[in-house]
């Protein structure tokens, strides 16, 4: 799939002004099929939003399916980078894709922003200057719902991810902060639908919650299931095992559980509000956290743009650091291995109308970083 640029001229309003009159080339490697299509039709839908709505006649945006495969990832952006000579490169939703595509990019002088995947090693040892992660690294929403579990009283949790880097990444935050005692924990086949012998393990186990990061698919299935088996442990997750799409796949199965974000639809500022509403307007559903992040990512290179062509590395580069752009999180900052210093919140799930969605209850996490910085050494 390929979105050409524009055909609309930037207005004169200088939040619009066309500082790089050079065309830019953007090419967005996601996932588009399968079980895990949801999460990358998200990141681009609130990537195009943004685009859009900056009126640029600049800027092209190639779009290709990488079917939750590593060997396509890795031969679409070679295609992208050698034939198609794209400037920078985003999109990846899941941290095995991320691995291995984004080392190689930024070795051939390529930009790459990540709107959602955050693998541990990218934020520290293997950090690169022209590599910024607009979401998170792996581990935060998981530290945060580890420090909500200590809050809650919960002193004996069972945990489950699938066996890929964001899986271990997200078990290890859980367990950086969580204070109390593990009645179990395993890691599942990445794309898994059934969870019959892990719901048995966690029946059996002793545990007083469950803790489990499954996105996409994956958690539908879980919660489904989970719902059905008659064990009524409390349970907990990050916002990927309760965004806005699996919660209308899910229900009321869903209703009260505790998650957490760095984002969500009641954040209360104007950029947010705004963002809410013309993205209900134009796609017919709610935002979630995915499409938040592709909204942001484009919202980032748009303001970078206006102040440097990306052909002049070190000035885009810096422009990028200093994300003068309007986050639908509020203050946005990037700490010195450019990952997001954010607050992290606990939301609950709600039902409103006929739809089910999340409300922020506390705030977990404050400007809380990344523990992977100090190992990075730019």
């Amino acid at each position: 799939m390929k979105i050409l640029k524009s055909l609309a001229m930037a207005t004169a309003v200088s939040t619009l002004a066309l500082a790089a009159q050079a065309e830019t080339k953007i090419g967005m490697i996601t996932t588009l099929s399968g079980g895990g299509a949801g999460l990358g039709v998200d990141v681009r839908d609130g990537f195009m939003l943004a685009i859009e709505a900056a009126g640029r006649d600049d800027i092209e945006v190639v779009i290709e399916d990488d079917q939750r495969k590593p060997e396509s990832a890795v031969q679409i952006a070679d295609r992208m980078i050698q034939s198609e000579k794209v400037d920078i490169l985003t999109g990846i939703i899941w941290s095995n894709l991320a691995m291995a595509v984004v080392p190689a990019a930024t070795a051939q002088d390529v930009f790459y922003l990540s709107p959602n995947a955050g693998p541990s090693v990218l934020a520290g040892k293997r950090c690169h200057k022209n590599y910024f992660n607009v979401a998170w690294q792996n581990d935060n929403l998981h530290e945060a719902a580890g420090a909500y579990a200590n809050d809650a009283d919960l002193k004996n949790s069972f945990i489950l991810a699938p066996n890929y880097p964001a899986g271990k990444d997200a078990l290890t935050g859980y367990k950086r902060m969580y204070g109390g005692e593990l009645a179990g924990e395993i890691y599942t086949k990445l794309g898994q639908t059934d969870y019959a012998a892990e719901i048995a393990q966690i029946r059996a186990s002793g545990a007083d919650s469950v803790y489990f990061f499954l996105p996409g698919g994956m958690g539908i299935s879980f919660l489904k299931q989970y719902a059905d088996s008659g064990v009524d442990l409390p349970v907990v997750g990050p916002a990927f095992s309760f965004d806005q799409g699996i919660l209308q796949a899910v229900g009321a199965a869903a209703l009260g559980i505790k998650n957490t974000s760095q984002w969500n639809k009641d954040i209360d500022n104007a950029a947010n509000a705004a963002f809410v509403a013309d993205f209900q307007e134009k796609y017919g559903r709610l935002p979630s956290l995915y499409a938040s992040q592709g909204f942001d990512t484009a919202n980032l290179i748009l303001s970078a743009l206006d102040k440097a062509e990306v052909s002049d590395q070190d000035a885009f580069r810096a422009a990028l650091k200093a994300a003068e752009f309007d986050s639908v999180r509020g203050d946005f900052k990037f700490g010195d291995n450019h990952h997001p210093v954010q607050n992290i919140y606990v939301r609950e799930v709600i039902q409103e109308g006929d739809v089910f969605t999340n409300k922020i209850i506390a705030t977990g996490l404050s400007n809380h970083a990344d523990a992977y910085a100090s190992e990075c050494n730019m």
